[in-house]
């Protein structure tokens, strides 16, 4: 009998361990499965653009879930003190557990997101994934629609396409950013904002009023006497734009940060300077202009058209590039058709056609940052539209 009254405490424990555990499962269930959606919907939308469907995004917006868990339980006993082995012991124990969740999930259209998505990404989000370690032929192959060349004023001379149909272009750029790939695994790359120093002197006879110099000092000026002059010097550390150079920019004098910034920021920001100077490190293959960022839209269509319409080709170093890259895949994110779909792997199933991320970790890691990029041009959901509700 002892033993059986034991029991019953055990199994009320077990019972309120139950609620917990599952609770935990659920999240990490949930979450798993709202970042494999996102995923998908992003393959799906390779797939839209491959079919000449226009693309269509959604996202999870909440997820709202009650968990119910009751236990109990009861021990019975009949005891007959007379009449030995008629005594009779029974235990009841009873769980129930409910789970009742509740998805919001929003189409993202109107205005703001079609712009983000047709708008080229920025400059920022090349510097922000090159500084977090995304390897950076991958990134300029997605992100960049080609390179514009200039001449050392800033002015045009040329520009070669990232795309295969214009063969000679396609090649030189392929060999450019092999080139780059090289100098930064060699520690002769260097991918930062220019920082400098912007100057106003106010000299006497162009007196400035109070509420003028007020307005500097918020701006982030600071006051320093001229030396022998009559009048005030104001200085602002500057952010500029984002370069790449085979050199450090923090060697170059204050004026030649200015002077490099004001090319720079001749071009919008989805433009990014290249310089690399013929007496530094790889300056035997030189480049002096920008490379033009793609939209999130166009990088689908570039990924698109190369699962067959325009598929890429092996492109080797130039002979400039003194040593052979570690990696250099034919094609920048290998989508394929048809395959038997690879455990692991991002898939779906697409107008009666499977599509799925090459199994590679080369493609893989190039959908993780096409992700992120996707993540990039996300805007903030909850005042768009009507969520539609699914409860289960």
């Amino acid at each position: 009998m002892m033993h059986k009254i034991i029991l019953i405490p055990l199994l009320l424990t077990i019972a309120s361990c139950m609620g917990p555990m599952s609770l935990h499962r659920s999240v990490i269930n949930y979450d798993e499965s709202v970042s494999r959606i996102e995923s998908e919907i992003l393959l799906v939308n390779i797939a839209r653009t491959h079919r000449n469907i226009p693309t269509h995004f959604t996202v999870t917006s909440r997820i709202a879930a009650t968990f119910d868990y009751n236990s109990s339980a009861g021990f019975i006993a009949t005891i007959f003190e007379k009449l030995p082995g008629v005594n009779s012991y029974s235990g009841s124990l009873g769980l129930s557990a409910a789970e009742n969740p509740t998805l919001s999930i929003i189409p993202i259209q109107g205005e703001e997101f079609t712009k983000r998505i047709l708008s080229p990404l920025d400059e920022s989000n090349f510097l922000f994934l090159v500084f977090q370690g995304a390897p950076l032929d991958m990134v300029m192959r997605l992100m960049a629609r080609g390179i514009e060349f200039q001449n050392q004023d800033g002015t045009f001379e040329r520009f070669i396409i990232n795309w295969p149909t214009r063969k000679e272009e396609y090649i030189e750029f392929r060999k450019r950013t092999l080139h780059l790939v090289w100098l930064n695994s060699n520690r002769n790359l260097f991918v930062s904002r220019l920082q400098f120093q912007k100057t106003i002197h106010s000299p006497k006879e162009e007196n400035m009023s109070a509420m003028e110099i007020t307005k500097l000092l918020n701006d982030g000026y600071k006051v320093e006497q001229a030396d022998g002059q009559n009048g005030n010097i104001l200085k602002k550390e500057v952010s500029g734009r984002v370069v790449m150079t085979n050199y450090d920019p923090q060697t170059l004098t204050n004026d030649e940060k200015c002077a490099l910034n004001r090319l720079a920021s001749s071009k919008p920001d989805n433009f990014v300077l290249i310089h690399v100077r013929p007496d530094f490190p790889g300056g035997d293959y030189p480049i002096f202009g920008a490379v033009k960022l793609r939209s999130l839209n166009e990088i689908l269509e570039f990924i698109a058209a190369g699962i067959k319409q325009t598929p890429e080709i092996d492109v080797p170093p130039d002979p400039r590039t003194k040593k052979t890259v570690s990696r250099n895949p034919r094609s920048t994110l290998n989508v394929e058709i048809g395959k038997i779909f690879t455990h692991g792997t991002t898939k779906v199933r697409y107008k009666g056609k499977k599509y799925s991320i090459a199994n590679t970790a080369w493609d893989l890691e190039a959908f993780k940052l096409l992700y992120y990029l996707f993540q990039m041009s996300m805007t903030d959901v909850s005042g768009l539209g009507i969520p539609i509700t699914i409860t289960k």
